[in-house]
């Protein structure tokens, strides 16, 4: 059940021990107006955390920290601008400019101070949905114990409150009045040495904050500490321009995003759609819609959301791409092709157009033709590493090909790299059946079933099995678990499961089961002739 309230009520701090305590796995979203935050935990401890409006100061983090430096950064950044989506930290790392301990260690920065920054509410409304994970790609998650949070954000929300009176807002400007280098008995601190010569009359505590590349409870203490020492004062305020009416599609806009983020859909759709009241072609807010009708299966809605955005722009790749898997769920995949050759107009040579081509090409049964726009895609000079759905598909179009020894050397090659990989280890299972090793498959099966998702396509094949060699309680276990994880898997799972009812003498059960059956195949004649057998007393 879901936990909301307002924080006049509650403070965000008993929330998390509320949480923390209860071993709480779920997302905590906070609103106040325009401002958004949320917390992700798992079993009551914090696993992410990010607020809306403070940009994402990694890069600026790890540079003024002497880990990377100006130009790696700037690179990073100009490849990102090509691989959209793709975290600067995770470019990094590919990169080999940072290790995978330096990562994790400024991104536990980063997501320390969102926690303290909302310690800081005292206003707005939470609402905490349990169960919900980050789902988007690109998250690195953290192992914080909750408590740790609550001592250290207790101590700076004390410590704020002095100093917001001296700095309320953090688009104030301030300027050195007198230097502390005149002073003989004077010795700053590390972080006022940082940020005294920023301070020009000019930038705002925020642009200080993102200059230095520290936190802001660190500029706002060190800040505090030079105005009362009389080393500067403020000069002024710099407000954002722009018409009131953008600042507003503005707002909508981050709100839905950040609500998409956390899996609040309804909530998210009433932001977009708030936005394109005011703006009927942006763009941003068209794309997200269109990604959430995907999300709840209405593809249908989906495809209108995306055909409303211009097939040109900077967008139109990733739009396109959203089309071709659109179409592809509606079967219509001389269009999802279409689409896809789109978005080699938009990005020509990329890699992953091809891999997409592939997969779409294995849905609509022509696996050799698969097969080689997987081999141009593996034969990219730029590729690092093949994906893990780059081997699942390669091994199951190879297979469909006719060329089982390929699909298992491509499945063993793969698991090499992605050993918990469910679709891979189910392909080289039925490879490897097909060519009848029997005994190795059932071990692929039993390692797929382990794995948290199951696959329900590894279930229904130790099912199969099970069947095939008479263990007709294991297959019946087994096939429900794999209904139970999809429950349109396939006709043929119900069939069997029908067929174990009616030996039972479980007519009833016999009957809703091929019933299910035969709506997801209208014509498998076999369940038809059951049904037939049944309405006769057979």
């Amino acid at each position: 059940m879901a936990i909301e309230g307002a924080l006049q009520d509650v403070s965000m701090a008993d929330i998390c021990q509320l949480l923390a305590m209860g071993r709480k796995t779920g997302c905590l979203s906070v609103t106040d107006r325009s401002n958004f935050g949320y917390v992700y935990f798992e079993n009551g401890r914090v696993i992410y955390a990010s607020l809306l409006n403070r940009p994402d100061r990694l890069g600026e983090l790890l540079v003024r920290n002497g880990v990377i430096t100006e130009d790696q950064l700037d690179e990073a950044v100009r490849i990102q601008s090509e691989r959209r989506g793709v975290p600067v930290g995770e470019i990094l790392l590919e990169a080999g400019t940072i290790s995978t301990d330096d990562l994790h260690r400024f991104i536990r920065v980063q997501i320390e101070e969102a926690v303290y920054h909302l310690f800081s509410w005292n206003r707005g409304n939470f609402h905490f949905d349990a169960d919900q994970r980050p789902e988007e790609e690109g998250f690195f998650l953290v192992d914080i114990p909750a408590e740790s949070l609550l001592l250290e954000g207790a101590r700076r929300v004390d410590e704020w409150s002095l100093i917001e009176k001296k700095v309320p807002s953090f688009d104030l400007v301030f300027e050195v009045i007198k230097d502390p280098a005149d002073e003989p008995d004077v010795e700053l601190e590390e972080n006022q040495s940082r940020i005294l010569p920023l301070m020009d009359g000019q930038r705002t505590v925020q642009e200080i904050v993102s200059a230095a590349g520290m936190v802001e409870f660190d500029v706002g203490k060190a800040l505090y500490g030079l105005i009362q020492a009389g080393f500067v004062e403020r000069t002024g305020r710099r407000m954002a321009d722009g018409p009131e009416i953008d600042e507003q599609v503005r707002q909508h806009l981050n709100l839905g995003v950040a609500f998409y983020r956390s899996g609040m859909l309804e909530d998210a759709t009433r932001e977009f759609n708030a936005v394109l009241q005011k703006d009927p072609t942006n763009v941003a807010a068209l794309h997200r819609l269109g990604l959430i009708a995907f999300r709840s299966r209405r593809y249908d809605d989906a495809l209108r959301f995306f055909d409303r955005i211009p097939a040109e722009g900077d967008t139109a790749w990733v739009v396109q791409r959203n089309r071709a898997l659109t179409l592809e769920m509606l079967g219509r995949f001389d269009e999802a092709l279409e689409a896809l050759g789109r978005c080699d107009a938009a990005r020509p040579g990329d890699p992953e157009v091809s891999l997409a081509r592939g997969v779409l090409l294995l849905q609509a049964g022509a696996p050799v033709e698969a097969l080689s726009e997987l081999q141009d895609y593996r034969g990219d000079a730029d590729l690092r590493r093949p994906s893990a759905l780059f081997y699942s598909t390669a091994v199951l179009a190879s297979a469909m090909a006719g060329e089982l020894d390929r699909a298992v050397t491509l499945g063993r090659e793969g698991l090499g790299l992605y050993p918990e990989s469910g679709p891979l280890l189910v392909n080289t299972a039925g490879a490897l059946e097909e060519r009848g090793d029997h005994q190795t498959a059932e071990a692929l099966y039993t390692r797929a079933v382990a794995l948290t998702p199951a696959p329900a396509q590894a279930h229904k094949a130790l099912g199969d099995q099970a069947y095939g060699r008479g263990d007709l309680d294991q297959a019946r276990i087994h096939y429900e678990k794999a209904v139970k994880i999809d429950p349109r898997l396939g006709d043929d799972v119900y069939l069997r499961l029908g067929t174990l009812a009616h030996g039972d003498a479980d007519t009833d059960v016999a009957r809703l089961l091929w019933r299910r059956a035969l709506e997801l195949n209208p014509a498998n004649e076999a369940v038809r002739a059951h049904l037939e057998l049944i309405d006769q007393g057979g």
